[in-house]
């Protein structure tokens, strides 16, 4: 009887937080946002000016300069392409998650989201490249790409079965202490996205997997590692007992999504990363960046100025069943972006960036090597990449836990509101 009382007040408390969040975020999807027209704009590593027609030759000219992918004075083309980005918010009404009898994650699971949003732009760029917008069914082959489309959000959909879902994600969680209704912080949800990619047994998803960098290092040999199919036979270690037959052996050549989680300062983000940040986002395999303001996760996708463009997953939805053949896909783009100053950005955060292949990765570590060369700014880069594997170094030879310092740091906790819609000034 004691049983039945316990579990009769958690369905109480459950329905009861599942109202008031339905109230407090349902209703959040923002008023306006404002755009300047004498600056670009970039978004994952497209750069957009909204000038006018008469301004052509001067914005092609600062296109030229700066190297990047520019679209000039068409406002209607950035819209197009952050409306097809593929996002991904707090639900309601889906089946219990693992562990609990939580069947919503208002309040709690944004940064599960915005990992579930920076690893869908990796598969986008895996199955379409970056000049395809996903929303988009004005080509020839507008019915298969809309097949594809639907496949790719079914994986993040809300079930027990869909590999790269919200209950997948839980149920790793538990393997690193972490319960529904937990707060998830950048880095543990970039080993969890590793794991679901690792894990996934999904044949569309075969001939992909991850890699998340260790204290702020990226190992050369461990990512060219990933990039080679395992042997023949050859599963993941932690594959579940009972779980389904192992998937087909990937390519000789597989795609790795790169993640790396760093910390950009103290207790604030530091400004000498501003302008690091900024070459990131600006790059075409970045895949954005994970973070937001303290416990209020967003998924940072573009810049413009010294403020970033983001998506937000605070916004709560109804649950939507992917396992029929005509969802809609309507829930799953935002068609209004968010910016929040580079000053309000919290410094813990995860980079992510997709490698097509080895040859790929050469050219990124490369790029990415130059960009993180300490400046008199800069004395200390965000990441570090280094030849070799992480076996080849005494990792466990740090600092003690108790005196780390810089990027160790911990925050105290900032509260922060934000605004909303699209307009030029």
């Amino acid at each position: 009887m004691e049983n039945k009382g316990s579990d009769e007040v958690e369905k109480l408390k459950t329905k009861f937080m599942s109202a008031w969040h339905n109230v407090k975020y349902s209703w959040a999807l923002k008023l306006k946002t404002s755009f300047s027209r004498d600056s670009p704009v970039f978004l994952l590593g497209k750069c957009y000016h909204f000038k006018a027609e008469d301004d052509d030759c001067f914005s092609q000219t600062s296109c030229e300069a700066s190297g990047e992918d520019c679209a000039t004075g068409n406002v209607e083309a950035f819209r197009k392409d952050f409306a097809s980005r593929v996002w991904l918010t707090y639900r309601e009404d889906f089946a219990p998650l693992p562990g609990s009898t939580l069947t919503s994650d208002c309040g709690w699971g944004c940064m599960l989201r915005a990992g579930q949003m920076m690893l869908a732009q990796a598969l986008v760029l895996h199955f379409l490249g970056r000049g395809q917008n996903p929303g988009s069914a004005e080509e020839a082959d507008a019915h298969l790409k809309e097949m594809n489309h639907r496949t790719l959000v079914s994986w993040f959909g809300d079930t027990s079965s869909a590999p790269l879902g919200l209950h997948r994600f839980v149920y790793l969680g538990q393997t690193m202490g972490k319960q529904a209704g937990d707060w998830y912080g950048p880095s543990v949800v970039a080993h969890i996205l590793k794991k679901a990619v690792k894990k996934a047994m999904d044949p569309g998803l075969a001939g992909i997997t991850a890699y998340v960098s260790q204290d702020c290092t990226v190992y050369s040999a461990d990512v060219l590692d990933c990039h080679k199919a395992p042997r023949a036979g050859e599963t993941p270690d932690d594959t579940p007992r009972n779980g389904p037959a192992p998937q087909p052996t990937p390519p000789n050549n597989r795609a790795v999504v790169i993640l790396v989680p760093v910390r950009l300062g103290g207790e604030r983000t530091n400004p000498v990363y501003f302008e690091f940040a900024k070459s990131v986002l600006s790059l075409e395999y970045c895949i954005g960046i994970i973070g937001g303001k303290p416990k209020q996760a967003c998924y940072f996708v573009g810049f413009q100025d010294d403020s970033l463009i983001y998506m937000d997953p605070h916004y709560c939805q109804s649950f939507v069943n992917v396992s029929s053949s005509d969802f809609s896909l309507q829930s799953f783009h935002c068609p209004s972006p968010k910016k929040m100053p580079f000053s309000k950005m919290d410094p813990s955060c995860t980079i992510g960036f997709y490698s097509r292949s080895a040859e790929d990765y050469e050219r990124i570590s490369e790029e990415l090597s130059k960009l993180l060369q300490p400046s008199a700014k800069e004395k200390y880069p965000a990441f570090t990449f280094m030849q070799g594997h992480s076996r080849d170094y005494d990792l466990s030879a740090g600092l003690n836990p108790g005196k780390r310092e810089w990027p160790f740091i911990r925050d105290k906790p900032r509260i922060v509101t934000t605004a909303g819609d699209f307009v030029l000034l």
